[in-house]
């Protein structure tokens, strides 16, 4: 239990007024911006109305675009158990009866079954505690606290088209200021306070130019082997042992659970990643695809996929796609190269999670 009173409660509202903190910083920034370039760049300083013209259009085109980024509980009786019960064996047999026909496959490094004793619920696959949020997060990538959010399955998609968008944004900015900035230390601009504000612009755009491009970059890796933060750092640990490449389809299949299959809505602020972000189809390899293959290794990786029981349970139609084959649960001939489980189930739910 966490503590309550006076004292505990005022803090926790400190917490919440310095959590916005970025937030604000980053406003403000952007207000500026938009006051330095439109107004002291491409009005004051600017001598060409064509070029005053394609630059205000232009600029306020990817300001617009910039600015559109937008349950596992257990039951009462089971609860009741579950504190009754001490920590141990007897504890971790409880949420095993009551886990037994839910679609996770993930554990804790000991093994055990992952539950938050915060929100009193077994984790589903991928999901985690945001000590900050102090809630559940479906499919945690980090807390970003530029946008005092949590990143996770309800909103990865526009994190990153807030990370392209941002770089675009930033990329334009220093590119049509940079001969102005130029001018500026050859004493090529008029003496008036544009200047600065043109200087200063520059060094922001380029400035932040680089650190997107970075974020980006990692985050478009992240993507194409389909990782979060958090299992990027520490792999996922299955009924089998760790599988860093666990949720691994291929490049193509793990774009699409991001995006959608709908290309025409990749670059749009449009929720349309597949799945439901409680469960996720699996590749259960051991051996990481990046590195040669040996007769050892896929023994001991048919060995343990062969000591693997799935649950007769069917995909979701909107995962069985992103598999090669539509296999069976239950198939029993297994080959170890290929992706096997996905998993489902519409009568559970979760609480919805921002």
């Amino acid at each position: 239990m966490a503590p309550s009173g006076p004292g505990s409660s005022a803090r926790r509202r400190c917490r919440r007024v310095l959590y916005w903190i970025p937030v604000v910083f980053i406003t403000l920034l952007l207000g500026w911006s938009y006051y330095a370039y439109a107004i002291q760049l491409c009005i004051v300083s600017m001598e060409n109305t064509g070029e005053q013209v394609v630059c205000l259009m232009a600029y306020h085109l990817l300001f617009a675009i910039f600015k559109c980024i937008p349950q596992f509980h257990l039951s009462y009786a089971e609860k009741d158990l579950l504190e009754r019960e001490p920590r141990g064996e007897a504890h971790q047999e409880v949420l095993r009866r009551a886990a037994k026909d839910l679609p996770i496959y993930t554990r804790t490094m000991s093994g055990a079954i992952r539950y938050c004793d915060r929100c009193q619920l077994i984790k589903p696959d991928r999901c985690h505690h945001c000590s900050v949020c102090d809630k559940c997060i479906l499919k945690m990538d980090h807390h970003c606290p530029w946008v005092n959010n949590c990143v996770g399955f309800s909103n990865y998609k526009f994190f990153l088209l807030f990370l392209a968008y941002s770089l675009l944004y930033c990329l334009f900015i220093a590119a049509t200021d940079l001969q102005y900035f130029i001018k500026f230390w050859t004493n090529g601009l008029p003496d008036t306070q544009a200047k600065f504000h043109i200087m200063f612009l520059f060094f922001a755009a380029a400035m932040f130019s680089v650190s997107l491009s970075s974020l980006f970059g990692y985050h478009c890796w992240l993507v194409s082997k389909n990782k979060s933060t958090l299992e990027a750092f520490r792999s996922p640990v299955f009924r089998h042992g760790t599988d860093k490449n666990g949720f691994s389809l291929g490049f193509s299949k793990n774009m699409r659970q991001v995006f959608g299959d709908e290309k025409k809505y990749w670059l749009l602020p449009i929720f349309s990643s597949l799945g439901d972000g409680c469960s996720f189809p699996t590749c259960l390899v051991n051996q990481d695809p990046e590195q040669a293959s040996t007769p050892a290794g896929l023994n001991s990786t048919a060995k343990n996929l062969e000591n693997h029981q799935f649950p007769a349970k069917p995909l979701r139609e909107s995962q069985s796609h992103l598999l090669t084959d539509s296999q069976s649960w239950t198939e029993s001939s297994i080959n170890p190269g290929k992706c096997k489980a996905g998993m489902s189930n519409p009568a559970l739910t979760m609480e919805n999670e921002t």
